[in-house]
């Protein structure tokens, strides 16, 4: 009995991804020599949001070992179709408390922390689902003063508070500080400034959380600016995954 041969479709998108990691691969290689770093000190993490789990698990099959998505309902069956791949799960996302529940039963980190119920209610999830979840407080350098920014984050006045809740909630572990460059702001239009002060809020952070380590920041278009800057995590979609289709 012969081996059964891949259909071409799937062959063929395994090749698309192949292609699309190399480059991302060197453009991250490139730029950490640029930015006179190694570049394992820097973790690629793929945000596969509106892809399928069939590319997930092309994915992994490629060498890929830490994966994104942004919204609960399209993450929790994925990463049950997957559950069985060497993978670590990241949410992205802004997070509604009503999905934390459903979040610590499968993701390892968190980025999107920016509120103290949030905290609660991922504490209270991590607890009954007895794991340990990962966090990350998320900046939004566009929200004013003590607010939450529209498309989630705390202002960078916020960050110390959140820390702490978080360093003192059971259940959850304080990783560090992750952003999104700013659309609207003083910063807009310039993400190499935003992650640099980015690296300058986690710095003060590690003086109180030595632990807290992590810099997610970057995405496809920026990746670059983020590795010079000190990001630790970089999320990228596009770049890997090709063009992502319409929501419905």
């Amino acid at each position: 009995m012969t081996e059964a041969v891949p259909e071409p479709s799937e062959a063929a998108r395994k090749a698309e991804l192949s292609e699309n990691l190399a480059r991302v691969e060197e453009r991250i290689g490139s730029a950490c020599v640029a930015a006179g770093r190694k570049r394992e000190d820097v973790t690629l993490v793929v945000v596969t949001k509106t892809y399928p789990a069939g590319d997930v698990r092309l994915l992994a099959e490629l060498g890929v070992r830490h994966v994104a998505e942004n919204r609960d309902q399209d993450a929790a069956p994925k990463a049950a179709a997957c559950a069985d791949l060497p993978l670590t799960w990241h949410f992205v996302g802004q997070l509604q408390t009503n999905k934390a529940r459903s979040v610590a039963g499968y993701a390892d980190f968190v980025h999107s922390v920016d509120r103290v119920r949030l905290v609660s209610a991922l504490s209270a999830a991590a607890l009954r689902a007895e794991r340990e979840l990962g966090c990350l407080i998320q900046v939004a350098f566009d929200a004013e003063s003590g607010s939450v920014a529209a498309r989630g984050g705390s202002a960078p006045d916020g960050v110390a508070a959140l820390a702490e809740a978080v360093a003192d909630a059971q259940g959850l572990r304080l990783d560090g500080v992750m952003t999104v460059a700013p659309l609207e702001g003083p910063l807009a239009g310039r993400p190499g400034e935003a992650f640099e002060r980015l690296v300058e809020i986690s710095t003060s952070l590690r003086a109180a959380h030595p632990a807290a380590t992590m810099v997610s920041a970057g995405m496809s278009a920026d990746l670059e600016e983020a590795v010079r800057a000190g990001a630790t995590h970089v999320r990228v979609g596009s770049a890997v995954l090709g063009d992502r289709p319409r929501l419905g």
